[in-house]
């Protein structure tokens, strides 16, 4: 498989991680001090994509005051739905990627042969 098939296959394989971790955090919107994780795609060594994931930790500080009430999650439902859909449309495309690097191939090898 040609290079730019195997970029698009490390790209799919990094955005399904990432709907995990989206999905993750979308279950534990409501769980009290669930701390979110964020993915975050990079360009890998020598080529492809890499995924680095890292948990938020965002708290809310009181002053001088202690809280009767355990912390709730620090999970955006809309921001995660938000990225769901991107992430949706991300793999679509390297998946539509796949595809025609597939059929280029074939072309070659149906001239070639």
């Amino acid at each position: 498989m040609s290079n730019i098939a195997n970029i698009a296959l490390s790209a799919l394989q990094a955005l399904e991680k990432k709907g995990e971790v989206i999905a993750d955090n979308i279950a534990n919107v409501n769980t009290d001090r669930y701390k979110k994780r964020r993915a975050d795609l990079e360009e890998g060594s020598p080529y492809g994509v890499k995924l680095t994931v890292e948990k938020v930790n965002t708290t809310i500080e009181t002053l001088g005051e202690e809280k009767a009430e355990p912390e709730a999650s620090n999970v955006d439902l809309a921001e995660e739905l938000i990225d769901l859909i991107v992430n949706r449309s991300s793999y679509t495309a390297n998946t539509k990627t796949v595809k025609a690097a597939d059929q280029m191939q074939g072309f070659l090898f149906d001239i070639l042969g």
